[in-house]
């Protein structure tokens, strides 16, 4: 799922190609992408854009007569900037938005089409599309704080809840995690005010690194190669792989529809993390350490 880094460079190159352009036709190839009647989409045809901005994880239209488009991509939902007039894509395809300067379609992979496309008139509408999560770009380390221990949750799922932090997801919560050195599965409330510390300013130079990075790798051009896999990733998307700090190859921990990806050595004092209904299932049995992990791979091969 796009997050908050990649967001930001969808909102740059929207800025430069549609801000101050209307919208000349928009063309839906799905009927589930919108989820709202009033107002008809139609009554958007003709407005200028005034501003993109972001709502968490969702991407906002902005037009004259504060009419706002509220675009959330969810997992596979992905934004795509071609020449004017450009057919909305066969399969895969949602949408197309046309302005002077060019089309914008929206597509989405997979069979279950989860991306979604609100209409609302007035910001008091809009803000019900808010989940009001702390900017943590912008935020206090005392605001962080009282965010943080406003429920007790592990640091997993505190990252990635919209309402508490803003814009983090499953990729930049383990790249923030590794880089605080700290486990996913900590508490929030038992966060020392010197882990709280550190842990704040690993959400900033996570977050401003990779908006960076992205940034210089797209220039000018639009942000075409959305992914939640970048190799320079130091622990997301590299299991079995070594840590970039120690070499210690990197784990992961699968639930639900999520996951958890980390360093034992730089993140839980060489200890291995698992979920709870396997570790009811193996009990004693579960490894607890990498070379118990790596003891018992050996014994099966040589079984």
């Amino acid at each position: 799922m796009p997050e908050l880094p990649d967001i930001e460079v969808y909102l740059g190159a929207l800025r430069a190609r549609i801000v101050g352009q209307p919208l000349e036709q928009a063309r839906l190839g799905s009927p589930f992408l919108l989820r709202t009647v009033e107002p008809p989409l139609a009554s958007f045809v003709g407005l200028r854009v005034e501003e993109m901005r972001r709502l968490g994880k969702r991407i906002v239209f902005g037009f004259e007569g504060e009419r706002f488009m509220v675009l959330h991509l969810m997992i596979t939902g992905r934004l795509h900037w071609k020449p004017l007039g450009t057919k909305v894509p066969g399969k895969i395809g949602l949408a197309a938005f046309d302005f002077p300067t060019g089309t914008l379609t929206l597509t989405e992979a997979g069979s279950k089409k989860r991306a979604s496309l609100h209409l609302v008139i007035g910001e008091a509408d809009l803000a019900a599309y808010d989940p009001d999560g702390l900017e943590v770009l912008t935020a206090d380390l005392e605001a962080f704080r009282a965010a943080l221990v406003a429920e007790n949750h592990t640091l997993k799922r505190t990252l990635t809840d919209p309402r508490i932090l803003s814009g983090i997801g499953n990729s930049y919560s383990d790249e923030i995690l590794h880089r605080a050195k700290l486990s996913p599965f900590q508490l929030t409330r038992n966060l020392t005010s010197e882990e709280t510390a550190i842990l704040f300013q690993a959400c900033r130079d996570v977050l401003t690194e990779w908006i960076e990075r992205l940034r210089s790798e797209t220039g000018d051009g639009f942000p075409e190669k959305v992914t939640a896999m970048h190799p320079k990733m130091a622990v997301h998307g590299r299991f079995g792989q070594p840590c970039p700090v120690c070499g210690t190859p990197v784990q992961r921990l699968v639930y639900a529809d999520s996951e958890a990806n980390y360093c034992p050595t730089c993140q839980t004092g060489g200890r291995l993390l698992a979920d709870r209904a396997l570790s009811r299932l193996l009990k004693d049995d579960w490894p607890k350490t990498l070379e118990e992990l790596e003891a018992r791979k050996r014994g099966a091969a040589a079984g």
